[in-house]
């Protein structure tokens, strides 16, 4: 008998399927999404109502999408969750849900998404679509090969900045999805930092490709990244021509500046980057920052500071 065999039936009649099923759906990662918006506020459409709930729309989209592939992910990696001290908490590693279920509930979730995606506008579905199949390649083979595995994250993260711009029927900035690529590959590279510590050396038995990082591997990328970051960040308030040409924007490059290194000095002293998206709603002083960051940059972008 399979251990999820073992657990499912009396924790799953405790516990109850539905509670369980939307707890995978790891709404807390959402935050993610929220890139998704980055285009209706850099294209000053803002406080336009039909754009919003065009880019309102497609976050639901990718939402849903995404957390149809964290149910793959579960699907997949539920034998190395159980050995995780985390991870194993989750609904199928703990057999709160069959293997069954879960599938179940990542068919109706990607169904469902693709279709708000197509409703928002066709072109945001093609988007969305592209997202679902890179996200599934992933998880069945590109997460085992070293380096892509943190690109292939990263591409991601930029198809939902270009499903917002789709959505609004806007063009961006190729600055911005340099700097998206550049901050996703440096959360990636966390991530897999926090993972080597916390696992040691029981890391490979969790996640294989960990066996191909080693701790210093990955500060040298991270050092590397994160000043490519800052570098990319300030030409983009120099150069883009959709910004103010007084280059009032440079106003927010201590805020990305003080936030990467806020975000550094958590994982390497304070053992987080595991789940950015907690750290991003926990952590205050880096919750601040962001929260200034994007007032300063409306404020230069709406409210006269580009005159």
């Amino acid at each position: 008998m399979s251990s999820e065999a073992a657990v499912a039936p009396s924790t799953v009649s405790q516990q109850g399927v539905v509670p369980a099923l939307l707890s995978s759906a790891r709404p807390k990662q959402w935050t993610k999404n929220l890139i998704l918006f980055g285009p209706l506020v850099f294209a000053y459409d803002l406080f336009q109502g039909h754009l919003a709930i065009l880019a309102a729309g497609a976050f639901v989209a990718f939402c849903l999408v995404s957390s149809a592939i964290y149910a793959v992910n579960d699907l997949a990696d539920v034998e190395n969750d159980r050995q995780h001290p985390v991870k194993r908490y989750r609904a199928l590693a703990a057999g709160r849900v069959t293997s069954s279920q879960m599938a179940a509930w990542a068919c109706l979730l990607a169904a469902a998404g693709l279709a708000v995606a197509f409703v928002v506008d066709p072109a945001v579905g093609l988007a969305a679509a592209a997202y679902l199949v890179l996200m599934l390649a992933y998880s069945l083979k590109v997460k085992h090969l070293v380096i892509l595995d943190a690109f292939a994250i990263a591409a991601g993260f930029i198809l939902r900045a270009v499903a917002g711009a789709l959505a609004i029927h806007v063009v961006i900035s190729p600055w911005l999805y340099v700097c998206t690529l550049l901050l996703a590959l440096f959360l990636g590279f966390s991530k897999r930092y926090n993972e080597l510590l916390v696992l040691q050396d029981g890391a490979g038995d969790h996640r294989p490709i960990l066996d191909e990082y080693t701790p210093e591997m990955l500060q040298q990328l991270m050092s590397i990244i994160v000043a490519s970051t800052i570098m990319a960040y300030s030409l983009y308030t120099f150069s883009a021509d959709s910004l103010p040409a007084n280059h009032s924007m440079m106003l927010t490059i201590p805020f990305v500046m003080y936030g990467v290194f806020r975000y550094q000095y958590l994982v390497h002293r304070k053992n987080l980057g595991g789940a950015p998206e907690q750290v991003l709603l926990r952590d205050v002083p880096l919750m601040i920052d962001i929260l200034l960051w994007g007032l300063t940059a409306v404020l230069v972008l709406y409210l006269g500071l580009n005159r």
